[in-house]
């Protein structure tokens, strides 16, 4: 046993998790809280991936928090950047003392008896210690940080040159002058790329299919005049709103016109490298947002292709050789080094066992509640966000509702509280994420489902989001209220939802 008992146990100092705790701090006063961090430093993705040129994939007045403007001028902002911006909202809020670094979550078991989550932690040195908590809030981003998604390529050991994925990227890789050959077409390999050129001799992006490319400024000229004009927090939000309108705008045009939309994506393309460009390397096989699309700033990408210092190969490896890549066409790609730019590995709750009333719990087997919880566990929030959008717009309202259910419990004196399914009513199902990219697809069967109708089934849209995770009423009818009671005394949580309801 453990003597300490929190409120709410967050896990992950990234982006979700610190801005979870800033919401406890303004929305749930008086809550005992606190920040387990695997690692020994905050950040979490933008920390951990150091390979160069990273950046968001999304502007910063929809990746920055609700409650903190974004005021630097870059809206596609580099990795830096983005810390500082964590960094000051720790300082601001001062969170500096609720994060306890080299604790990495190993299990954690719900108890219906005691209405506590028992939480093992690992330290830095190995040894092992553990802590309670009412709710456990799972802020630790959706893939492994100990291994990304890295294909044994035939011949791998024969090539004589490092070969190096880009979440663990080496500090003293020296890539000036070196032929550099990138495996990969998504947002990792579209930032590398141009990077790497400005020092490399050549680098190739090898893909096996192309991915929609957009070109997006790298500052916003809008929200840039407004700042000149208005407070800042007013100029954030208006262009927080734009930004928002504008994208969900442009993904049910491409859900409502994929020939159209697509057309009008590689008719940009067409514009950006000009009328000799080969579209074949440039034009997807799948429509618009089947995938998420690629942004490249200031069209970095297309500019480094166009002087020469970098070009894409649309091909298969057949193999590597001690000189680079032999591809299936026959070609060889020459290399001295090659980054696999494959993708992520997905998990679900990191990589820690999670437990109900000693049965392990098997996401693949759940159904999604409002994005947020799952069926059949109690107090158990997870942060995922958009695939459509940026991830802090669904991280936000993920925390706001996660504080709404707390402030809920506590009103009603009933400690627990459960997404339960309509007893006796079949459910047909999808998947929670539905996307056809492959990091996606290699983990589908472990994923939690998304049911055929609400409260079961994901929005993927901010503004509905709004009305049905910060207005809409917590006790819904699909979430079971109850108090803790012994196994042997525990009623179904039909029946103990109809007991609460009656008092």
């Amino acid at each position: 046993m453990t003597d300490e008992i929190l409120d709410v146990l967050i896990v992950g100092a990234g982006l979700s998790g610190i801005g979870a705790a800033v919401h406890l701090t303004k929305r749930c006063k008086g809550k005992s809280f606190a920040i387990v961090e695997a690692r020994e430093r905050l950040g979490g993705t933008w920390d951990l991936f150091r390979y160069p040129g990273i950046r968001s994939d999304s502007d910063m007045y929809t990746l920055g928090y609700n409650f903190k403007p974004w005021t630097a001028r870059r809206a596609i902002a580099d990795a830096p950047s983005i810390l500082a911006y964590l960094h000051e909202t720790v300082a601001e809020y001062g969170l500096e003392d609720r994060i306890r670094f080299g604790q990495k979550v190993i299990d954690a078991s719900w108890s219906s008896e005691e209405a506590l989550w028992t939480v093992s932690l690992q330290q830095a040195d190995g040894s092992l210690s553990s802590v309670q908590c009412n709710f456990l809030h799972m802020c630790s981003g959706y893939y492994s940080y100990d291994e990304g998604h890295d294909p044994d390529f035939p011949g791998k050991a024969d090539f004589a040159g490092p070969v190096v994925h880009p979440q663990f990227w080496p500090d003293d890789l020296d890539y000036a002058g070196k032929k550099v050959v990138v495996i990969g077409s998504g947002a990792t390999a579209v930032t590398l790329v141009p990077s790497m050129a400005e020092t490399a001799a050549h680098v190739t992006m090898l893909q096996r299919s192309p991915t929609y490319i957009v070109s997006r400024p790298g500052e916003d000229k809008w929200a840039l005049r407004l700042r000149r004009f208005l407070p800042a927090k007013l100029a954030y939000l208006l262009t927080r709103w734009k930004n928002v309108l504008l994208g969900l705008f442009m993904f049910n045009l491409a859900r409502k016109k994929p020939a159209a939309f697509k057309g009008r994506l590689l008719e940009m393309v067409r514009e950006e490298m000009g009328p000799d460009v080969d579209m074949a390397d440039y034009t997807p096989s799948y429509n618009p947002w089947d995938q998420r699309l690629c942004l490249v700033p200031d069209s970095d990408l297309f500019e480094t292709i166009k002087s020469g210092r970098a070009d894409i190969v649309t091909d298969h490896v057949e193999r590597f050789t001690k000189d680079g890549i032999l591809l299936k066409s026959g070609r060889l790609l020459e290399a001295d080094i090659i980054v696999t730019a494959t993708g992520l590995k997905l998990l679900v709750g990191g990589s820690a066992a999670i437990s109900v009333d000693g049965k392990p719990v098997n996401f693949g087997e759940t159904i999604n509640y409002k994005g947020v919880m799952f069926s059949g566990i109690p107090n158990f929030g997870m942060t995922m966000g958009y695939t459509n959008a940026s991830w802090t717009l669904k991280a936000d309202l993920t925390s706001e509702y996660v504080c709404r259910l707390i402030n809920t419990m506590e009103r009603k004196g009933t400690p627990i509280a459960t997404p339960t399914l309509p007893a006796g009513e079949a459910m047909a199902t999808d998947p929670m994420l539905d996307f056809s990219s492959g990091y996606v697809q290699r983990a589908i069967e472990d994923l939690p489902k998304q049911g055929d109708r609400k409260p079961w089934r994901l929005n993927q849209n901010f503004p509905k989001d709004i009305i049905n995770l910060r207005h809409k009423a917590v006790d819904d009818g699909a979430i079971v209220f109850s108090r803790p009671v012994a196994a042997a005394e525990r009623p179904a949580p039909r029946e103990e939802a109809a007991a609460v309801a009656a008092e």
